[in-house]
């Protein structure tokens, strides 16, 4: 009979599997964010910057302030340790793992290249131009292939959407990969100019990276459901089943069951079990604690959408809203702004999980604070919006602002 583990116990795996609950450093250097991004796996990228750029909160949240830059200079690097590649969406991923991923790039290729997908055979004189633009010239931002693509030449030129559509699906198939990024623009290259050969040129079996990148995900969860563990490298179920069936007989992961939780739940063989978690953070809504919105309700009783795309009258809790943990608890959320034309982090609506108490802002608003400076702000502004909104005003020392 498989071992049961509580719902209580459950969460502080899963968080201290993520990092959480450990004392953090007392300088952050590139060792501490390698071992992170060692832990975690990977650092999903978003173009929203309301707040800050989805990537940086995760490291944020788990190690506090740190330099952005060393972030940078080992992520967005032409030929450093991490490679952009759609790992759970577009991510940053170890580079050792980029082979890894080569069933998906055949997986797109697969599909390009069918019957539904037109497009490809429409417009193989733009990938051409594409190729041999990269060849001749080495790694390009997206901003120089757009204006080499609309310079007068001989023959048509061509249509930049036409162009960052080719230059997405080559990037799907592994045609070109990321070599960094600069202000969040995507430089493109051609695999064999920023790549070690041995490593680009690497085959991976279907079974063997499907199984490789469950261990990864059992080991980042700590403990999941099947559904848990093929949703963050974004596996097919049929794919990742077997795989998860060896992890199984290999004794990585052993079958337990937690209460209330309708699925069988796996426990990785390295999970702790802290007796408590001692942290508040503040979550992008692309944190992997998060991201899988049914396990975000089934573990915390938190039930979270974002409402970027949300027209804003339809809107319930705000444009950018982070959910607060404290503890091992999942205790509200918050809906953040940076201002920086005004130096001031505006938290614009506030909000509680049902029997949180108002004394939970003691703990929010130095996370705040720390957010703020972290972020070169010098105050907090607090509109009267949410249930939680007066008593974080009341703990921060601020008046609370109408909301506009």
């Amino acid at each position: 009979m498989a071992d049961s583990i509580s719902p209580a116990a459950a969460r502080r795996i899963a968080l201290a599997a993520q990092g959480f609950g450990r004392p953090r450093p007392e300088a952050v250097g590139t060792r501490q964010l390698n071992l992170l991004i060692e832990r975690i796996g990977l650092l999903q990228l978003d173009s929203v910057n309301v707040l800050e750029r989805s990537h940086y909160l995760p490291v944020f949240a788990r190690l506090g302030a740190y330099d952005k830059t060393l972030l940078d200079r080992l992520t967005f690097a032409k030929r450093g340790p991490y490679r952009e590649y759609w790992a759970h969406e577009a991510a940053l991923i170890p580079l050792e793992e980029w082979p890894l991923f080569r069933f998906r790039m055949q997986d797109y290729r697969d599909y390009f290249q069918s019957a539904g997908d037109p497009w490809l055979a429409a417009h193989a004189d733009t990938l051409a131009w594409l190729r041999a633009e990269l060849a001749e010239k080495g790694p390009l931002p997206a901003s120089k292939i757009e204006r080499d693509a609309n310079a007068p030449r001989r023959g048509s030129w061509w249509e930049w959407d036409e162009v960052k559509r080719g230059l997405e699906r080559m990037f799907r198939v592994g045609e070109v990969v990321s070599a960094g990024r600069s202000g969040f623009e995507r430089t493109y290259a051609l695999p064999e100019q920023v790549m070690p050969a041995g490593l680009w040129e690497r085959e991976v079996p279907r079974e063997e990276a499907v199984h490789r990148l469950m261990e990864r995900s059992a080991r980042a969860h700590g403990i999941g459901t099947l559904s848990d563990l093929a949703d963050y490298y974004r596996l097919k179920t049929a794919d990742a089943k077997p795989a998860l069936a060896r992890l199984v007989d290999e004794g990585v992961v052993r079958p337990v069951t937690v209460p209330g939780w309708t699925k069988q739940a796996y426990l990785h063989r390295d999970a702790r079990i802290p007796r408590r978690i001692a942290t508040t953070a503040l979550l992008s809504p692309f944190d992997p604690v998060v991201w899988k919105r049914e396990r975000a309700l089934r573990m915390f009783g938190f039930h979270y959408r974002i409402e970027i795309y949300t027209p804003a009258p339809k809107r319930v809790y705000g444009y950018y809203t982070l959910p607060v943990l404290v503890d091992d608890a999942l205790v509200g959320r918050i809906d953040l702004k940076n201002d920086r034309k005004r130096g001031v982090l505006r938290v614009q609506s506030a909000w509680r999980e049902e029997g949180v108490p108002d004394a939970v802002a003691e703990r929010i608003v130095p996370a705040l604070r720390e957010l703020a400076a972290w972020q070169g702000l010098g105050e907090l502004e607090v509109v009267d919006r949410g249930d939680l909104a007066r008593a974080v005003a009341a703990e921060a020392g601020t008046g609370l602002v109408d909301p506009a």
